[in-house]
């Protein structure tokens, strides 16, 4: 098994290469025609389906890597880290609350369109403007974008601003076409989506694959591949199949109990990678057991993390009692690597909150949408029942879960693990709200000064006086952070990315 260091910011997910139309791998286990003069087709097998093709209305690593591949950001991230221009060529601040961009010129997009400011005012006020939209929470500081000329664009900010850069540089911030959705509307684009990228929309077939193919007009490099399909595979077992007989060029999220067995095959390899995502419980804090917190501090202590990660996850992941893991700004190392694992203290705390007889909530788990996240909402329900704590388990397929999430209908607690794409603190509360319903006023005037603090300093010790709160009052249960296992064709040259982003241009065959 190979493996990379947290300071790897490479390359996530890929595929390799077949003639098209050509379902048969050959002698190697490689599809036939792969760089000898055939199309080139990039294969990736996917846990889950995509959202959908509204760039603002979702919050989902797996739907952002296929996204990165048919549109842009103004600015992106190198595989170290560092800003670099995509959309926008340069940026300045001109005051502390205004960012001024200049623009790419020359940029086309799928229809034909021409990529000017009024996309950037489109796109950037649609997203901050729209309360309905998942991502408004992550652009609502931008107060307006003023239009300059056809290529600059001012940014302003309803206040200082310290992670603008980031902000533009992830999921929510693709430019979209304002023409093209002005003239047809939404529910048209929706249906054909155009962008800049180096891919365009081909099909999608729900729950079972979206295909892109290259474009000619791309500004950039040369797209490398012919076409790429990203099929939904829920099934580990079938994911794990597919890979070995040569049906897709890379699978996620490959079940720890067969990375030896895919590293073994004679055609593929396994590889993991760290990631900045963290395995938690949501509950909630407004209703039911789960309001009062020595409820939730039971539930916290009946749940043996190391277990989970030795049986589960082979050893592979790190117990947490924050969802700001090592690497990210803001984190708080001391309550990293660290769990508390006490069932008779969890007993005690139950008979003190009225139920020394137990008590019944009701878990709502997924599969296919995270690694194990099936597997380990039964081991934390059998684990609660431990301790006296009946749990009704309802297991859902990923975009159901979604659902029911989003419309906060997913009982008192959920499963979920969510990844930092900003690599900043601030992102991961923009969801303690919704998903708990707690407003703990302390914690919330600390994130709202962090929020717009421009000295880096006193904005790191107030997220890390948030930690220390949250830890305490358990709104989220933080569980472990998560590993990324892939499985790959041994054609290809492929690392993983921390942020899990699937950029196929960063590809190639060996």
């Amino acid at each position: 098994m190979k493996r990379f260091g947290t300071t790897s910011l490479a390359i996530i997910i890929a595929l390799s290469a077949a003639l098209a139309g050509c379902g048969k791998p050959d002698a190697n286990g490689s599809s036939q025609g792969a760089g000898m003069g055939g199309e080139k087709v990039l294969t990736i097998a996917r846990s889950s389906d995509i959202i959908g093709f509204d760039v603002h209305n979702h919050g989902f690593t797996g739907t952002e890597s296929v996204h990165v591949n048919m549109f842009n950001y103004l600015v992106k991230k190198s595989p170290d880290g560092k800003f670099q221009p995509d959309l926008a060529l340069s940026w300045e601040t001109t005051n502390p609350t205004t960012w001024r961009f200049k623009l790419r010129e020359g940029v086309k997009f799928h229809n034909g369109d021409s990529f000017t400011a009024a996309d950037v005012k489109f796109s950037l006020e649609r997203v901050a403007k729209d309360q309905k939209l998942v991502e408004y929470g992550n652009y609502k500081q931008i107060k307006e974008v003023k239009i300059v000329d056809d290529y600059t664009v001012d940014i302003i900010t309803s206040e200082t601003e310290p992670v603008l850069l980031s902000r533009l540089s992830r999921l929510g911030s693709s430019m979209l076409p304002s023409k093209y959705i002005q003239e047809k509307g939404i529910e048209a684009f929706l249906k054909n989506p155009v962008g800049t990228g180096p891919y365009k929309f081909f099909e999608w077939l729900r729950d079972d694959r979206v295909t892109l193919v290259k474009t000619d007009t791309y500004f950039g490099d040369k797209p490398k591949w012919d076409k790429l399909v990203f099929r939904s595979i829920p099934e580990e077992a079938t994911r794990v199949s597919e890979l070995m007989t040569g049906g897709v060029d890379i699978a996620v999220q490959i079940p720890p109990t067969d990375m030896k067995r895919v590293n073994e095959n004679k055609t593929t390899q396994s590889l993991s990678g760290p990631t900045t995502r963290v395995m938690m419980l949501a509950l909630r804090t407004k209703s039911g057991p789960t309001s009062d917190p020595k409820v939730r501090e039971a539930i916290d202590l009946a749940i043996d993390k190391k277990a989970i990660i030795k049986n589960l996850f082979e050893g592979d992941g790190k117990e947490t009692m924050t969802a700001i893991t090592p690497g990210i700004f803001g984190a708080k190392p001391d309550l990293f690597g660290k769990s508390q694992f006490d069932p008779d203290r969890a007993k005690q705390l139950l008979k003190e909150a009225g139920y020394e007889k137990g008590l019944t909530i009701n878990f709502t788990g997924s599969v296919g949408k995270t690694l194990k996240d099936k597997e380990t909402s039964e081991f934390i329900a059998a684990m609660l029942g431990e301790v006296g704590i009946k749990v009704n388990l309802e297991i859902l397929e990923s975009s159901k879960f979604n659902e029911k999430r989003n419309a906060g209908t997913t009982g008192d607690m959920f499963l979920v693990a969510y990844a930092n794409s900003m690599f900043d603190a601030a992102l991961l509360y923009k969801r303690l709200a919704p998903d708990t319903g707690y407003d703990n006023p302390e914690v919330l005037k600390l994130l709202s000064a962090a929020e717009k603090n421009m000295n880096a300093q006193e904005r790191e010790k107030q997220f890390q006086q948030v930690q220390d709160i949250l830890a305490k009052d358990r709104p989220q249960i933080n569980l472990l952070q998560l590993v990324a296992n892939y499985g790959t064709n041994k054609r290809l040259n492929f690392t993983p990315r921390i942020d899990e982003i699937t950029y196929a241009d960063e590809i190639t065959l060996k």
